[in-house]
C-alpha cells in the first residue's frame, strides 16, 4: 500500500468520525464500559489466582519423628527427605525450639503449661517444603513410611479443600474471562454496525462506481480500530485509577492479604486492553460491513 493511500484512509476515517460524532461518541462509551467490565473481572480473576498460588506456596509438611532417636538417626532421616522429588527445603526443629513456639503461641495463656514443670512432651520434628503443590501429598506419604518417622501431618482435610477451590477459581475465571470477551466483541461489533448503517447509502455509491471492497473497507476498518483503541483507553485509565486506589486502602488494612503489585501488573493489563480494545475495533468493523458489501 502507498503512503499517500494510506494517508487518504486515515482522513476518510477521522473525516467520518468528525462527521458522525455523537455515534462515535456512543461507540467509544460502549467500548470504554465493555472493555472496563472486563479489565475488572481479569484483574479480579489474576489477583483470585495470584492469593491462591501464595496460600499454595505456604503450605508445608511437618514431620514428627519419634522418641529415642541418636543425632545421627535424625541427620540420616534428615538427608533421605531432603533426597525426594519435588522437596525444595528441610529445617530441623529440636523439640526445645518447638517448646519455645509453642509457648510463643499460647501468649497470656503459658500458664497451662506449668502442671508439665520441666518436662516437654513435644518431639523434634522437621519442617518440609516442596516447589509444586501436586507433590505435598505423594511427599508426605514417602516420608511417612519411614523408619523412625512417627508422623507426617500438612493438614490434609483443609488443603486438599485449597487446592480444590483454587483449581475451581482458574478454571471459572477462565471461562468467565472468554465470555465476557465474547459479549464485548458482540456488543462493540453490532454499536459498529448501526455507524455502519447509517452510511449504507454511502457505501452503495461507491460499489456502483467501482471501489474495490478492500478499499471501502479499509477506512471503516481504520475507523473501528480508532474507535476501539480510544475506548480501550478510557478503560484503561479508570480501571488503573481505580486498581491503584484499591491496592493503597488494602494495603493500610489487610497488609496480609497478597494482592499483585501494581507495577509491572497495570503496564501489562493496560497493554492487553488496548491491543484487545483495538483488535475488537477492526473485528467489529470487518463484521459489520459484510452485511453492505453486496449491493
Amino acid at each position: 500500500m502507498k503512503i499517500r493511500t494510506f494517508e487518504y484512509f486515515v482522513r476518510e476515517a477521522i473525516t467520518s468520525l468528525r462527521r458522525n460524532s455523537l455515534m462515535s461518541i456512543a461507540s467509544v462509551s460502549t467500548v470504554a464500559v465493555s472493555l472496563l467490565i472486563l479489565g475488572m473481572f481479569l484483574v479480579m480473576v489474576l489477583n483470585l489466582n495470584h492469593i491462591a498460588s501464595t496460600l499454595e506456596t505456604q503450605v508445608q509438611i511437618t514431620v514428627y519423628m519419634e522418641d529415642g532417636l541418636s543425632d545421627r538417626d535424625m541427620r540420616e532421616i534428615g538427608t533421605r527427605i531432603t533426597k525426594l522429588a519435588g522437596v525444595t527445603e528441610v529445617m530441623f526443629i529440636d523439640k526445645g525450639e518447638a517448646m519455645v513456639k509453642f509457648k510463643d503461641r499460647l501468649g497470656e495463656q503459658q500458664g497451662l503449661l506449668t502442671a508439665l514443670g520441666d518436662t516437654n512432651p513435644l518431639p523434634n520434628s522437621f519442617e518440609v517444603k516442596v516447589d509444586k503443590p501436586e507433590y505435598v501429598k505423594p511427599v508426605s506419604q514417602a516420608i511417612a513410611q519411614l523408619k523412625g518417622v512417627e508422623n507426617a501431618n500438612y493438614g490434609q482435610e483443609v488443603i486438599e479443600q485449597l487446592f480444590a477451590l483454587t483449581k475451581l477459581v482458574r478454571i471459572f475465571g477462565l471461562i468467565l474471562i472468554v465470555f465476557l470477551a465474547l459479549a464485548a466483541l458482540f456488543i462493540i461489533s453490532n454499536t459498529i454496525r448501526i455507524t455502519v448503517f447509517a452510511r449504507r447509502k454511502e457505501i452503495g455509491i461507491m460499489k456502483y462506481v467501482g471501489a474495490t471492497d478492500w478499499f471501502i473497507r479499509f477506512p471503516f476498518m481504520i475507523e473501528g480500530m480508532i474507535l476501539g483503541f480510544s475506548g480501550a483507553l478510557c478503560a484503561m485509565l479508570i480501571l488503573s485509577q481505580t486498581y491503584s486506589t484499591l491496592t493503597e486502602k488494602v494495603y493500610e488494612s489487610l497488609a496480609f492479604l497478597p494482592l499483585i503489585p501494581k507495577s509491572p501488573f497495570l503496564t501489562h493489563i493496560s497493554i492487553v486492553l488496548l491491543v484487545v480494545g483495538t483488535a475488537i475495533g477492526a473485528l467489529g468493523s470487518t463484521i459489520s460491513l459484510k452485511r453492505f458489501m453486496k449491493v
